[in-house]
């Protein structure tokens, strides 16, 4: 009741199975904190959904912005959770020194999420609607200055909004050939505004071309998998390994990450290393881009050139995978993993 109004989940009385990613939907408030001589506010919910900023802030000019991907859940015994957001923690504070921006504490960044969830109940979609509230912790630098280098200032910010799927079902794929997403020594690994921006060309052009999605090879040779327009690769390979790129210049996914250990809990082999995409596609039994936003899409074919790599399906063991972590998220399957944490709304 932080904004004054009564909430419960699912006040908002949406058509929640209609929503998909991506569909704006507004909702009560955003918290915002600001870094400023070194200290982090207190913070505060803000209702307007706009904010105000000097016309030289850093963010404008050279790019110092950086965010997260999470979701909450009405889970079957009536809590509100949110998944793995620790992860989501620890892989911000990488990207922020990565990028010359301040971390906080992970009581700072718990608490910031706590109070804008419970401040947006109403938009918390509700247990059996098959649809989740999107959380978009991000920051900013937003010190105005002139010159190349750390912002004088920094806005942190975290918003909601309820999401349904963000492809809505299976997907043909295009390799990307005529751009790279990010270089070897670069800031592949940081989820910052920059790496997106670098897809929005191809993923117009593919888009154009009827393919929803683009995948990326390394920016070096052209030869190994690197990852999806806005997500993580893998793979079922037809011996029945989970197979994951690693690279230093891929964003390491939280959900990825998860997928490792169920797959690992569900009797298949995990492997994280380099893929050579022309010697191998023809092993792999199943692909899937996965994510926060995506979770686990099956991809049904790549298509590079002139050459269409087809895939099985249904994909059976991902649809497993992504039932049992479903399941896990809403509280069907107990959290064995401890990947939950409750909402203090």
């Amino acid at each position: 009741m932080e904004n004054g109004k009564a909430q419960k989940v699912g006040g908002a009385d949406l058509d929640w199975s209609k929503l998909v990613f991506g569909s704006r939907v507004d909702s009560h408030c955003f918290m915002k904190h600001v870094w400023k001589d070194g200290e982090w506010d207190k913070g505060e919910l803000v209702q307007e959904p706009y904010v105000k900023m000097h016309v030289m802030a850093n963010v404008f000019h050279y790019g110092q912005a950086i965010f997260e991907g999470q979701k909450v859940f009405h889970c079957k015994d009536g809590k509100v959770r949110i998944f793995n957001d620790k992860a989501n923690y620890a892989r911000m504070s990488a990207g922020c020194q990565r990028m010359g921006m301040p971390t906080m504490t992970p009581e700072m960044f718990h608490q910031a999420i706590d109070r804008v969830v419970a401040a947006n109940l109403d938009f918390v979609p509700p247990y059996g609607s098959g649809a989740s509230l999107y959380v978009r912790p991000f920051m900013i630098g937003s010190g105005p200055q002139l010159g190349l280098g750390p912002s004088s200032e920094f806005t942190f910010m975290v918003l909601v909004s309820p999401v349904g799927p963000y492809y809505g079902g299976s997907v043909p794929c295009k390799l990307v050939d005529e751009f790279d997403r990010a270089a070897p020594l670069g800031v592949g690994q940081v989820k910052c505004a920059g790496n997106y921006a670098a897809d929005i060309v191809p993923a117009k052009e593919a888009k154009d071309q009827g393919f929803p999605i683009c995948l990326y090879l390394d920016a070096k040779e052209h030869k190994y998998v690197e990852e999806f327009s806005t997500s993580n690769f893998a793979a079922i390979t037809k011996s029945n390994v989970y197979l994951t790129p690693d690279s230093s210049s891929v964003l390491g996914s939280v959900t990825n990450m998860c997928l490792e250990v169920l797959a690992k809990d569900m009797g298949l082999t995990v492997e994280r290393r380099r893929i050579d995409f022309e010697a191998e596609v023809s092993n792999f039994k199943e692909v899937g881009a996965v994510g926060t936003g995506v979770v686990i899409t099956v991809v049904e074919s790549i298509t590079r050139g002139e050459k269409k790599y087809t895939f099985e399906q249904p994909s059976e063991t991902l649809q497993s995978m992504y039932n049992k972590l479903r399941a896990i998220q809403v509280g069907d399957e107990p959290d064995k993993f401890g990947w939950l944490r409750e909402i203090s709304a």
